[in-house]
């Protein structure tokens, strides 16, 4: 992989698998592009960060990273055995309910993977458990702020499926982080909690700083003491793959700039914009018009 020299500068940059996914949806099958360095990285750019993404797949589907290129970002990648993948089949027609199953793991990330550039934040966006470890983490989080996506600590394979296990380092690693991920799921078993407020106020004593969780109705961030929320509002829903992804970039991008709050209300914008149509967010020209809003 080559290196670029310091003077590189980027916002943000995000670590993570390119999936290679099958959506499963209404007995119709569709292999697909994802993961945090697909729908997260294609969010940001489009509402105009400077983004580079540093990822694992195998050789024969590098071409996929050619989208990414496309629209600007920088790409460091290295060549796997294999491509990560989850199979995603949704059972109902808001796609909220659904089962999962890892495809493929393209192996650890090391820290000499990473190149020499300077970012504002460290989007790190594990598919799975085993892209990262704590040490990887822990080492970043020098190089500026930590937003982490917990799944990639507590989605583990076991076998031919992904199941919820607790992060048994998450008194060592949630202090380095800055901006969590999680889901409801994932709050829960990391804290015990059903409850999302009182979930993301115990996230936030293990030692997060901020707490930006999805549910079916919309995102619920905890910042500073104070809790805000905001819903999803798609006018339908033909793309909920990505959904977690997106409203998590959508925040980051938003919180470089606004409070917490604004960003809240911002992601489940941008979340629910991208959730009405299949594959990541692209729906800047229409956002500007229709709700004021640009870069």
């Amino acid at each position: 992989m080559s290196k670029q020299s310091d003077s590189t500068a980027v916002d943000i940059v995000v670590i993570g698998h390119f999936a290679k996914d099958r959506i499963v949806f209404r007995g119709q099958e569709e292999v697909a592009s994802g993961g945090s360095v697909y729908y997260g990285a294609i969010a940001m750019r489009r509402l105009g960060l400077r983004v580079a993404v540093v990822t694992r797949l195998a050789k024969v589907d590098f071409p996929r990273l050619d989208e990414l290129k496309e629209e600007g970002i920088l790409v460091f990648s290295q060549a796997a055995p294999q491509t990560s993948g989850i199979e995603n089949t949704y059972f109902t027609e808001d796609m909220d309910r659904r089962r999962t199953r890892p495809l493929g793991f393209a192996g650890p990330f090391r820290l000499e993977d990473v190149p020499d550039i300077a970012a504002e934040v460290w989007l790190i966006g594990p598919i799975m458990a085993g892209e990262v470890d704590l040490a990887f983490v822990r080492a970043l989080s020098g190089r500026g702020r930590i937003a982490l996506d917990a799944q990639g600590f507590v989605r583990v394979r076991e076998g031919d499926d992904l199941v919820f296990k607790d992060w048994p380092q998450k008194e060592e690693g949630l202090p380095l982080v800055d901006f969590l991920k999680v889901d409801s799921a994932e709050a829960e078993v990391l804290t015990g909690q059903a409850n999302a407020r009182a979930a993301t106020k115990a996230l936030a004593d293990y030692g997060a700083q901020e707490i930006v969780l999805t549910q079916a109705g919309g995102v619920l961030v905890y910042a500073d003491g104070a809790h805000y929320e905001a819903p999803f509002t798609p006018r339908e829903i033909r793309g909920r793959t990505g959904r977690g992804d997106t409203c998590f970039a959508a925040y980051l991008a938003k919180r470089l700039t606004a409070s917490p709050e604004e960003a809240c209300r911002f992601a489940a914008l941008v979340a629910s914009l991208k959730m009405e149509a299949p594959g990541p967010f692209r729906g800047l020209a229409r956002m500007a018009r229709t709700h004021g809003m640009g870069k």
